[in-house]
């Protein structure tokens, strides 16, 4: 697996991309990912451009397409799995709702600490329960899927992964787009992306590297259908520990509201909740994590520090 990680902020107005490669001493091709665009992921000729046309596009959600076509067995169980899912988040959303509810009013609630703290302490911890009863359900789910189709035994996914493997070998990195995190996450794992990348550096930004981190947070403090509850959707690749990653939280969440950020970065502890907002990098090198100057992270007194320049 990757020794070397790089979480970054967004890519598309001022990317950041191609100072990172240089800064990784990576000179050779890089594998990519923009499955997360679904059927737009062949539109990549700025991410191109900004490498030098040094992008080999891995072509993941067209390949599942592919294979949802050859093998329609396969899609049956695969459509099962996501409706299992899927009914799994709507449980979920919705026993979250009270528990977060009951969490926010309590850390407003004034009046005495010695009383008052130990409750929201509690509270905070039926959300931390919660979500890790959430993430063992889910993997249930992706145990059984496994363990009933056995998806790299079948021909067409067998086929396409050694493509990918012949394409992957001439690159020096892989880097991962944002776009649609579920759909993301699915392809990369239906086609063993990070075993396939072995030890390459790897790079992702957006949903690429909520996609890559242990656990996937969903989130939004002011969506359009009504208050925001940040939510698990489930496990991630792993391939970064002890992050969670908050794309464009400088619009997405209340940054400027205590109580929330508090309840977030206590929610996650000891994982670090880590802003990739514009110009955001964050390194991880197997064994910590190291954020540049300017890069945010939330912290359990409901405020932000960064590192100094």
């Amino acid at each position: 697996m990757a020794a070397n990680v790089v979480l970054l902020g967004p890519q598309r107005f001022e990317p950041t991309l191609a100072s990172v490669v240089r800064s990784l001493g990576i000179q050779e091709d890089l594998a990519t990912v923009t499955a997360g665009w679904q059927e737009r992921e062949d539109e990549d000729a700025e991410l191109r451009d900004h490498l030098g046309a040094r992008a080999v596009n891995l072509m993941l959600h067209r390949r599942g397409e592919e294979v949802f076509a050859e093998d329609r067995a396969f899609a049956a169980a695969h459509g099962l799995r996501q409706e299992r899912l899927r009914q799994l988040q709507i449980v979920y959303r919705g026993r979250l709702e009270h528990a977060e509810g009951a969490t926010r009013e309590l850390m407003r609630t004034q009046g005495d600490r010695w009383l008052l703290d130990p409750e929201r302490d509690d509270a905070l911890q039926a959300i931390r329960a919660l979500d890790r009863h959430h993430l063992e359900r889910v993997a249930e789910v992706h145990e059984h899927f496994e363990e009933s189709v056995h998806p790299f035994e079948r021909p067409a996914i067998a086929r396409q992964r050694e493509e990918l493997a012949r394409l992957i070998e001439k690159t020096a990195a892989l880097a991962i787009a944002g776009g649609h995190v579920a759909v993301l996450l699915n392809r990369l794992r239906l086609f063993g992306i990070a075993e396939l990348a072995g030890a390459r550096p790897v790079i992702a930004w957006s949903a690429g590297a909520m996609a890559i981190a242990e656990r996937i947070v969903l989130f939004h403090d002011s969506p359009p259908q009504g208050p925001g509850n940040s939510e698990v959707l489930g496990p991630g690749l792993g391939l970064v520990h002890g992050v969670v990653p908050l794309p464009h939280a400088d619009r997405r969440l209340r940054l400027d509201d205590p109580p929330r950020v508090a309840i977030l970065a206590r929610r996650f502890a000891p994982a670090v909740c880590v802003v990739l907002d514009k110009g955001a990098r964050a390194d991880w090198d197997g064994s910590r994590l190291a954020t540049a100057p300017g890069t945010r992270r939330l912290t359990s007194a409901g405020a932000l520090e960064e590192e100094a320049a």
